[in-house]
Parts: structure tokens; sequence; C-alpha cells
């Protein structure tokens, strides 16, 4: 059995699905590895260093995917290399079946068993293989870094002979795995930090990394069994923008990480807010691919609005593409690992166990 991964759209995608540390995993179970030439060289992985673990380095992706078993990628592969994939094959990665349903189709049809990752259930035992909170996790860091370069004031509070500097004020919204981290990092840094989350189970996380949790007056939990957000009433979204628009005038720099699976991201900071923010204050929207939290985000585009910069990225993690390699490599590791039945040396799909039924998508 043979697994293998071709280079991402470098532009697009810097991470990479096989590390070496990964790669010497592979063939300790058995399975052989083989990567393009210069698959990991962006990120400092040579060649040699792959081979040197018995890794097979192929000249082109035509020669890596005509003998592949099992395909690990971060996203859909390109237009030219899903045609050369054949019946039987296993292709794991993020394919965000919402949106990419032809392609899914055109897949199943030649017979080729396609696991999405970020559909894993939230139980004990996938923890290990969890892209979306790994991932998350230095989102939410890089996104307070991005965040306090770019704002032209001190973060912590300094008392000098001149003077005290106040330290800055921070909202973070959304409180999940990439809110946590926000919070934890910006507080860290010196700064005072305030949250907000539709889940009221957020509140003592919140707490216990030194933020102060905003909570909007007679709030229902709105929590799926899955963990995640859903959407709130009317009733809660009024209560909650008018909260909102109090808290931000005094804030200067504001993270939003608010996604509901599946669909656009909330809308939540909204224009006449902004017009109320401070000049000079930062909006880091981490939701900016699935439409934005903010108004007036804009991928990839610093976007100025009443002096308040509003700041969204295509992917973040391109930032860090080494360490979300490390944790993402990690993650498949493990979701191969549960996949693959070594004793008799095939792909074991067996629709009795959650991760392996709600991960395959066709």
């Amino acid at each position: 059995m043979r697994i293998v991964s071709v280079s991402e759209n470098h532009n697009i995608e810097k991470r990479i699905a096989i590390t070496p540390d990964s790669a010497k995993k592979y063939i300790a179970l058995g399975l052989e590895v083989s990567l393009p030439e210069n698959y990991g060289e962006h990120l400092g992985f040579k060649n040699s260093e792959y081979e040197e673990l018995g890794v097979k380095i192929s000249k082109t992706d035509v020669d890596v995917l005509n003998n592949a078993d099992i395909i690990v990628q971060l996203g859909f592969l390109s237009d030219d290399n899903l045609l050369l994939l054949k019946e039987n094959q296993t292709i794991v990665g993020v394919f965000n079946p919402h949106i990419n349903k032809e392609k899914i189709e055109n897949l199943s049809k030649k017979n080729i068993n396609i696991f999405s990752l970020e559909m894993l259930p939230r139980i004990t035992r996938a923890q290990s293989m969890d892209i979306l909170s790994s991932q998350a996790n230095l989102a939410g860091y890089k996104a307070v870094i991005e965040s306090f370069s770019n704002f032209e004031k001190a973060i912590p509070m300094m008392m000098t002979a001149a003077g005290t500097i106040p330290a800055a004020k921070v909202l973070v919204v959304g409180a999940g795995v990439a809110g946590l981290q926000a919070i934890a990092t910006a507080k860290r840094m010196g700064a005072v930090v305030f949250a907000t989350d539709v889940r009221m189970a957020s509140k003592e996380q919140v707490e216990s990394l030194g933020g102060k949790f905003l909570t909007v007056d007679g709030s229902e939990n709105l929590e799926t069994e899955g963990g995640y957000a859903k959407e709130a009433s009317d009733e809660f979204k009024k209560k909650q923008e008018e909260l909102l628009a109090e808290t931000l005038k005094k804030i200067d720099i504001v993270i939003c990480t608010a996604l509901i699976p599946g669909k656009k991201a909330p809308l939540i900071i909204k224009e006449n807010m902004i017009a109320n923010m401070k000049s000079g204050s930062i909006i880091y929207d981490l939701a900016a691919v699935q439409g934005g939290n903010s108004a007036f985000t804009e991928v990839d585009k610093i976007v100025v609005k009443e002096g308040v910069k509003i700041m969204g990225e295509a992917n973040i993690l391109n930032k860090l593409p080494v360490s979300a390699s490390n944790l993402y490599s990690k993650n498949v590791l493990n979701f191969v690992t549960n996949l693959y039945d070594k004793e008799n040396k095939k792909v074991n799909i067996n629709l009795e166990d959650e991760i392996i039924k709600k991960t395959l998508i066709k």
C-alpha cells in the first residue's frame, strides 16, 4: 500500500500533508511513501531528508498519483491531477463538501473514497485527528500577532517618568478554539481582554484565561450537540448588537472568529458600530473567507473606514506554514492509522466506526 501527497498551489496553500516526521511513521506502519521532487523544499524539508527515511521521490505528480492507494492533501487536487485519479483510490483532506459538490460527484462516479476531515465528530477518540482545532489554535494566535503589529500604540500598560501608557483593550468575538487562543495570547502580551460568544459554556473558559465575558441579559445557550455554535434568534441578535455597540466604543482591537459550519459567517460588527469605534482601532476578521463577521471585510485587504483598519486574509496559516504543517500532518497520520488495516494491508472502510462514517463524504 502506497500513501502519497503532491504539492499544493503555493500561492494559495503553503502547508503540506506529509512532513519527514509523519513520513517516518507511515513507513513504520508498513506503508510506502511517495512524493514529488521539492515537495517540502519551501518549508526547509529537503528531498534528501525524505529519501534518508525511505521515501520515494518522483519527478512528476503523474508518477506519484498513478501508483497511489491513499492520497493525503490539504484541499482538492488541481483539475488536471483530479483527472489522474483511478477507481478505489482513497483521498483524505479538507474538501468542504458544501462548496465542492460537483467535484465530489465526479469523483464518486469513479468509485474513489473521499474523506473530508472537517467533518470529524467531536468525540474523545477523534481529538488527535481534529484538524479544525489544531489549525484554529494557530490562527487565533497569529491573528493577535498580526493585529498588534498593525496597531500603532503599545499593548501592555507602561508606567514611565513621562507618564502612563494604558493597556490596549481587546475584544474577541467567538470563544471557540481560535478565540480562546486569541484571548490567551492577547492576555500574555499585556492587553485587557473581553470576549463574547453565543455558547454560555464559553464563559468559564474565557474567565479561566483572564478574560471578561460579555453576557447578554437573558442569554439562551446556542450550542449544538457537536459543540458548535448555532444561529441565534432575532431577539438575541438585537440584545447582542446593543451590548457590542457600547463595548466597541472603548475597544482598541477586535479579533473576529465566529463561524457556523457549512454556512456564511454571521455578520456581527455592523457599519454603525465601526463608525463609533476609536480612530486607529483594528478589526482582524478570521471569518473573512466565509463572508466575514465585520462589515467592510475584504479578503487579503486592509480596508480603512472611519480610521478603523479592517483586516482579513484568505489563509492566515500561510504565515505559519511549518507549525501548521507539523500539526496537520500528525492529525492526518492519526486518521490514516485508524483507517488502515495493517494486518491485511488495505484501507478498511468500517462504517460502524463513527469517525469513518462521518468523514466519508462519498
